[in-house]
């Protein structure tokens, strides 16, 4: 994306731009700010983590209240959910991603306050919010549910893989299981075992009190390296929204643009 990420090039704009929902034809007040200035602008929050009120209105986005607003109407109409699961689909036809194994992950708290808030077992019991990831097996993010920080792991696992959207892409039904699902020890959990045979995905999950699985590590690396790249975008690192819906926007969004990536990656 060069030295300017928050540029919204063509090829991803003629993705975005039919997502979006239709302005009234007789809206009162000035003209609005165009939608992909209004994008621009919320990229450029999403990579710089800046106040709203801040946004440089010399880039021509608009002011921080018009592309807030814009976040808020975007993400009531599931532009980003849809983005994401499209690029998914993309990437999906292009062989590009691995359903042989997922993994689960969810090791990073958010501070600040608002709702699906909680004490921070890590950081002297402050509020903060925490992200739970599952990828595929070569760091595709599928499905990401921000929880309060105090949220256990394990009790995320069901939700993670039922969240998993259906990607199409492929001949036959849109696929939404992968066939295992990796796992540290604090995914343990006889109950959630049986709930994932029950799904037909093998669970590969460390159990506490005893060694790990051999080469279970190797196999994981892959969750590290996607949170990684969800906290290239700043705004991601610390949750200043109040609203956990506005932080969502932001998640899906950064999720939509990892895959965004990885689809031009394959077709170069």
């Amino acid at each position: 994306m060069g030295t300017r990420p928050w540029i919204v090039d063509d090829e991803l704009w003629a993705l975005i731009e039919p997502l979006l929902p239709p302005w009234p034809e007789r809206s009162p007040g000035p003209r609005p700010v165009s939608d992909r200035l209004c994008l621009q602008g919320i990229l450029f929050v999403l990579y710089n983590d800046i106040a709203w009120q801040l946004l440089p209105l010399e880039l021509g986005f608009g002011s921080g209240q018009t592309c807030w607003r814009r976040l808020d109407r975007w993400q009531k109409a599931g532009v980003f959910d849809r983005l994401h699961r499209i690029l998914l689909a993309e990437l999906n036809a292009a062989g590009e991603l691995d359903w042989s194994r997922a993994c689960v992950d969810g090791p990073h708290p958010r501070e600040k306050g608002g709702p699906d808030t909680g004490p921070s077992p890590v950081d002297r019991r402050k509020a903060g919010s925490k992200h739970h990831l599952i990828c595929d097996g070569r760091g595709t993010p599928l499905k990401v549910i921000t929880t309060a920080a105090n949220v256990n792991d394990v009790t995320q696992t069901l939700a993670l893989v039922d969240g998993i959207p259906p990607v199409a892409g492929r001949p036959g039904r849109p696929r939404r299981r992968p066939d295992a699902l990796l796992g540290d020890k604090g995914y343990d959990s006889n109950p959630n075992r049986d709930e994932l045979r029950h799904r037909r995905i093998l669970p590969v999950i460390s159990r506490k009190g005893s060694p790990n699985i051999k080469g279970l590590g190797k196999l994981r690396y892959v969750v590290e390296q996607t949170f990684a790249l969800l906290h290239h975008f700043k705004r991601l690192a610390v949750r200043w929204e109040r609203r956990t819906e506005l932080h969502d926007a932001f998640v899906s969004l950064a999720c939509g643009l990892i895959c965004w990536r990885r689809l031009k990656k394959a077709r170069s």
